[in-house]
């Protein structure tokens, strides 16, 4: 197990609540670069419920694997809530699922300016009618931390909207 208990509680409890809708989930994860793909299939019989996860970490994959446009990476960067967007969206459009949730954040150690400073992190869920994006400030708390703190956020988000 690499996963802390609560963490695999909270997951276990959002695949059963995706099961008894029948919902299909997918990922795109950029500054967590698969935790919550990882997270989701370490419980046994996840594959009912999780479809598929793109780590899209670099601007191409984002735009070769999720259809993000290059003129919203240009205009908002890649750690915005545009682009958050698009990710979410781009999964659905490039997986059987019912919904998605995207991250893209600035873990650290560096990176970080002081318009957009390291712990800054968006986090998208969309369904297909509907996307919600939130940002997050979990501070210079360390990369590790700041990517946990993520996939937290992101199952809580997830779980929301369920």
């Amino acid at each position: 197990m690499i996963f802390a208990p609560e963490l695999l509680q909270q997951v276990t409890e959002l695949l059963a609540a995706a099961r008894a809708k029948e919902l299909k989930i997918a990922t795109a994860e950029s500054c967590t670069g698969g935790l919550i793909s990882a997270l989701l299939t370490d419980v046994a019989g996840s594959s009912d419920v999780f479809e598929r996860g793109f780590v899209t970490y670099s601007n191409q994959a984002k735009m070769d694997l999720l259809g993000v446009p290059e003129n919203l990476l240009r205009t908002h960067g890649a750690v915005s809530a545009p682009v958050a967007w698009a990710m979410a969206e781009g999964a659905l459009r490039h997986a059987r699922a019912n919904i998605a949730v995207a991250v893209t954040g600035i873990a650290g150690p560096g990176g970080g300016t002081a318009e957009k400073p390291v712990g800054l992190v968006y986090i998208a869920v969309s369904n297909g009618s509907d996307t919600q994006v939130t940002e997050q400030r979990f501070w210079d708390i360390g990369r590790s931390a700041v990517r946990q703190a993520t996939v937290k956020a992101a199952l809580a988000l997830l779980s929301s909207t369920l």
